[in-house]
């Protein structure tokens, strides 16, 4: 059986965790805080105390980091990175959003030690981590693919093998464009219907089953029309992946002039001091503009 590391348990990787560990495979766990660490220990996980070690004990490593410096550095670090436990087999496999250059950057460093790499962002938010259910893309060498995708199977419904390292963070930058696309719209038309006198529920029962239909409008209104905007992805976290969309749209001069004006929606989000909520409130941003609540 496979051993697997986990390093990064947050909102996401904790229930990513955890289902591999459902699945049978011997777990190492590794956070910079500890909570999340003794959870998935009482329920059979084993703690590491850095990235080299979670590299010694394990047969493959997932890290599931904030952004392209953090797994940078849990990947490379001479003194506790995964490259100092490594040895020649291991496989790092990121399913964080990062930029692709520093995918193909950390695939590059870890094939001189002949440790494989394959960048595997995710998509499906806090509930298709914790159902299992996750869309993976993934970028690297098939044959770290083959061994990994018993794990893979673990986490997600679909995985789709896109190209060389950095292909699959390409394809996640390119679905976090669409995803701030619907975002944007679905809190438009949700202000439009209520300002225009309409009920914005029954305009979305209206309109959902013909061509506006998308994952966004299917799962997202009902818990906005609860009042809920609690997290199952946060804005910041938007808004740090349409910096990765814009970043790299400038390094191949790529013209993404929807994708800037939807990331402005996403910064005014952050400086409103609503960061922390849901990618789904940026419908608050619209709501300020509009001066109309879709709960009013």
């Amino acid at each position: 059986m496979l051993r697997v590391g986990y390093i990064g348990l947050g909102l996401m990787g904790k229930s990513i965790a955890r289902n591999i560990m459902k699945a049978g495979f011997p777990l190492v766990v590794h956070n910079r805080s500890r909570a999340a660490i003794d959870e998935l220990v009482a329920e059979g996980a084993v703690a590491a105390n850095s990235p080299k070690e979670v590299a010694e004990l394990a047969d493959i490593v997932f890290t599931n980091l904030p952004d392209s410096p953090d797994v940078e550095k849990v990947a490379l670090d001479a003194v506790n990175g995964i490259i100092a436990g490594g040895r020649k087999g291991l496989i790092m496999v990121d399913n964080s959003t990062i930029k692709p250059a520093s995918a193909r950057l950390i695939a590059e460093k870890l094939k001189e030690k002949g440790i494989l790499a394959l960048d595997a962002p995710v998509s499906g938010g806090d509930i298709g981590a914790k159902n299992g259910t996750l869309t993976i893309m993934v970028g690297g060498e098939a044959e770290a693919l083959e061994k990994v995708m018993p794990v893979f199977q673990a986490m997600g419904k679909t995985v789709t093998h896109v190209g060389e390292a950095g292909a699959g963070q390409v394809a996640k930058a390119a679905n976090q464009i669409m995803v701030a696309a619907q975002m944007v719209a679905m809190g438009e038309l949700l202000v439009f219907a209520k300002k225009a006198g309409v009920d914005p529920k029954k305009v979305v029962d209206a309109i959902k089953g013909g061509a506006a239909q998308c994952w966004s409008l299917d799962v997202k209104p009902p818990r906005l029309f609860d009042g809920n905007r609690t997290p199952g992805f946060k804005a910041h976290m938007q808004l740090k992946d349409m910096g990765i969309v814009l970043d790299t749209a400038k390094e191949y001069g790529i013209p993404v002039s929807s994708a800037e004006e939807h990331t402005k929606f996403f910064q005014r989000m952050v400086e409103q001091g609503m960061g922390e909520l849901d990618n789904s409130a940026v419908v608050g941003v619209i709501e300020k503009l509009a001066g109309v609540g879709i709960l009013d």
